[in-house]
Parts: C-alpha cells; structure tokens; sequence
C-alpha cells in the first residue's frame, strides 16, 4: 500500500514539473534583421537603454540643442532652451557623429510633443536617471555626499545613544542583549547585504549597471550574484519584521523603544562601516571577524541554557541564582 501511494505521489510531482513544449514555426526571415534594428540591439547591450526609454532629470537644468547636432559639430549657430529638475524625459533617437572631438554619440530627449533636443551622452547620463522607483531609491543610497553625512549621523548618534542606555543598564544588541538570535541575525544580514552590494559595484560593475537601468525584485530573474543580494534584501524585511515582534515579546514598552533605537543604530553603522570598506578590500577580512564575534558573543553571553529551580529566572550558567541565590547544580 505504502509503495503505491510513494508511486502515485512521484507521479503526481512529475507531471506537475512537467510541461508540454510547442515549437514555434519556422520562419526563414527571423533573424533578417535591419542594420539600425543591429545597431539598436548592439546599443542596448552596451549602454543598457534604447530608443523609448524613459529618464528624470536630476541635475538643476539641462540645455538641450534644438537643431541637429551635425549643424553644431561643423560649427553652424543654434538655438538651445533648458528643461529643468523634475522633468520627465523620453529617449526619442540617437544617433553616432564620428567627427565629434567631445562625444561621437548624441541622445534627442523630449519632455513632450513641443519639448525635444539634443545632447551629448556622456553629459546626459550623469544628469538624470532612470524613471524607475528602485533606480531612485538607488540613486539616494548612492549619493557620496549622503553616504558620508549618513556615516556622521549614525556614529554620533549611535555612540551618544550607546553611552547613555549603558549607563543605565539597557538592554543592546551584542553588549546587554535579550534572549533572542533574531537582532544578532539582522544586523549579520546587514552586514551581508552592505558586503554583497559593494562586491557586485566593485567586481561586477556593468551588471550592477543594468540592474540599476533594469530594475526588479525578483531574485530569480537576475544573475546569481545579484539573485543574491536581492535574497538578502528580502530576508531583511522578513527577518526585521520576526526581530520587532520578539522584542516586543522579551521587553516592556519603554525598554523595548530603547532597544528597537540601539538596533537600529547597530544596523545604521554595520551597513556603513561595511559598505565603505568593502570597496578598499579590507571589508571582507572585518566581516569575517564580526560574524565571528557576533555569533561568539550570542552564545556564550546571550544565549539562555537554563532556568533556576527555585524561582523560574532564566541562567546563563549553572550554580547560584542571582535572583533568588538557590543553587542549581
């Protein structure tokens, strides 16, 4: 009976990874492709945008050339305008000028039917980007200068916060923590994520490019490397969302606000101290020795392994209760 039912079940599981494949007609002009469809194929795959691909502009303005830009290469007057920051642009045409000394390549953009120009590539792209709500979370997160006010920020206030809940004895996240793994876990995944994300800018740049131009969230849509920063950014959401409600469980209100500021803080300065360091080598060996220390620290200070007889306190250790000072041997 049990053999019939295993037989009966694999059966089952085959047909449902199973699936019917019908191939398409054959069609001798497939592939008799145009030489601009070529060139916008090769352009793509270089650049990673096209024709209809949509921008914002980011920059304060950007002055556009409203004649052709063969008329401005060979020196001829033209009329230019500006179109301003906010702007939604569109990718109308582009076009290759081999006697241009700046840039051989020349993007028109129109904001609407009236609104369109010309401009050299290499002086759009730095100005605007992609109209995507993950490109533009990105581009927030990328900034030089927010990253280094954002580093400022969270060590003064995170060593301004430390200071003060240690001094009154508080619980935190690695120092006086609670019985429970998930805050170890979250900040470990930070870690991670701040790891990966400056590995994939470091060692696989265009990829990270035509993510950034081709955004998604799905992790299996997307090379391994950045299936699995995507997989981390997932896990930060589940496992953030598992660290509040155990905290909640383990605290009182007014000292789980405490904690929730003091985690937050770690994880403000483990994605920092990680992100930076990871592009100059030295993050890989840092985030070596934390998930060591971490982990270390979890077990041998956090971890609960019994519960005094006497009184029902939770011990690090067997011996005298500091509660009730019954001995649990």
């Amino acid at each position: 009976m049990r053999k019939s039912r295993f037989f009966c079940l694999f059966l089952g599981i085959l047909f449902l990874l199973s699936s019917c494949y019908r191939q398409g007609p054959y069609t001798s002009d497939a592939w008799n492709l145009t030489d601009q469809q070529i060139d916008s194929i090769s352009f793509y795959t270089t650049h990673h945008y096209t024709q209809n691909f949509n921008f914002v502009v980011r920059a304060d303005s950007l002055q556009l050339i409203a004649q052709h830009p063969t008329e401005y290469v060979n020196g001829l007057q033209v009329d230019t305008f500006c179109i301003n920051h906010g702007d939604r642009v569109v990718v109308a045409d582009i076009i290759t000028i081999p006697t241009d000394t700046i840039d051989t390549i020349w993007v028109q953009i129109a904001r609407d039917q009236q609104t369109l120009g010309w401009i050299h590539e290499q002086e759009m792209l730095p100005e605007v980007s992609p109209d995507t709500p993950i490109s533009q979370f990105i581009d927030t997160f990328s900034d030089t200068h927010i990253l280094i006010l954002l580093a400022v920020f969270v060590l003064i206030f995170t060593i301004f916060i430390f200071r003060r809940l240690l001094r009154i004895g508080a619980k935190i996240v690695h120092f006086n923590d609670i019985n429970s793994f998930y805050p170890t876990f979250l900040c470990l995944l930070v870690a991670t994520s701040a790891v990966l994300y400056s590995s994939i800018q470091l060692h696989s740049p265009e990829s990270w490019r035509h993510y950034y131009y081709h955004p998604t969230l799905n992790p299996f849509s997307v090379p391994f490397h950045l299936g699995l920063f995507l997989t981390s950014v997932w896990l930060l959401i589940i496992f953030g969302i598992a660290a509040v409600d155990d905290i909640r469980r383990h605290l009182k209100s007014g000292d789980a606000i405490f904690y929730y500021i003091s985690l937050l803080g770690m994880c403000g300065v483990v994605y920092v101290i990680f992100s930076v360091s990871t592009l100059y080598y030295i993050g890989y060996l840092l985030y070596i020795a934390y998930v060591g220390v971490a982990i270390w620290s979890y077990i041998h200070r956090t971890r609960i392994n019994y519960i005094c007889g006497n009184c029902g306190h939770s011990l690090h250790k067997k011996g005298k209760c500091p509660y009730c000072h019954a001995e649990n041997r």
